[in-house]
């Protein structure tokens, strides 16, 4: 991930609700949270939780500790998630020194643009797991499933409205990472303002999601469909750890 954070994580924090509302996180919250409960986890770890849309479902069964590299995400997330610990940290490098039943990590995952990145991710995942403890990570893609694509959203709420239109492309697909690309008009009060946030994302197949995850020490690793949403993700990768 590049060290300059994306608009949308900084300077558009605080549209955050807007352009992703949480109630669009609910089934899919409860899906992972069922995978969770499978191992009796009680604690869980969220690496890369941005404005906290999935962990305002997930702290309801589980004590949530939130972490990610953008303060101003946390504080979005802090608004809805108060009674969440909230900790800023690069999933490549952070250590806690204490552990937990589960490790999450969203599509965040996403922005771990290189192999070494991804490994980096999945050791700090293992370092936080308990023995017994279990991860799941849900990218948005992988180079099984990818398909450019643009995709076009329209919010309103109150004196603010967005308008935004997602691009994706791959410029080389020789490399491990695609272009995700963000065109958005902003409405307040009457003014209006365009923003373009160019962004890239990792791209790695399945075997190398799963390899990587086995690499950072985690066992009996498979990779499982999402069901909540089935014209977009399609894969989820667990982990366990001894």
């Amino acid at each position: 991930m590049s060290s300059k954070l994306p608009k949308l994580y900084t300077e558009l924090a605080d549209w955050w609700q807007l352009i992703s509302p949480t109630n669009h996180y609910q089934q899919e919250a409860a899906f992972f949270g069922e995978l969770f409960k499978q191992t009796g986890a009680k604690t869980i770890l969220e690496l890369g939780a941005g404005g906290g849309n999935n962990a305002y479902y997930l702290k309801k069964d589980f004590k949530m500790t939130l972490t990610d590299l953008s303060p101003e995400m946390l504080k979005m997330s802090q608004k809805q998630n108060p009674d969440c610990e909230h900790i800023v940290g690069d999933m490549r490098t952070l250590r806690l020194h204490q552990q937990f039943d589960g490790v999450f990590i969203h599509d965040a995952i996403e922005y771990m643009l290189t192999k070494k990145d991804l490994l980096a991710a999945f050791k700090t995942a293992y370092g936080h797991c308990d023995p017994g403890g279990m991860i799941v990570t849900a990218p948005d893609t992988t180079l099984e499933t990818f398909n450019p694509q643009t995709k076009y959203h329209e919010y309103d709420s109150g004196n603010r409205s967005i308008r935004y239109m997602e691009w994706v492309s791959d410029d080389d697909p020789t490399d491990t990472k695609y272009n995700y690309d963000f065109v958005i008009a902003l409405k307040q009060g009457g003014q209006i303002r365009s923003i373009v946030d160019r962004q890239f994302c990792g791209l790695f197949s399945r075997k190398t999601w799963l390899d990587t995850l086995k690499q950072a020490g985690f066992s009996k690793v498979k990779r499982l469909s999402d069901p909540t949403d089935p014209d977009n993700r399609i894969d989820i990768f667990i982990g366990y750890k001894n």
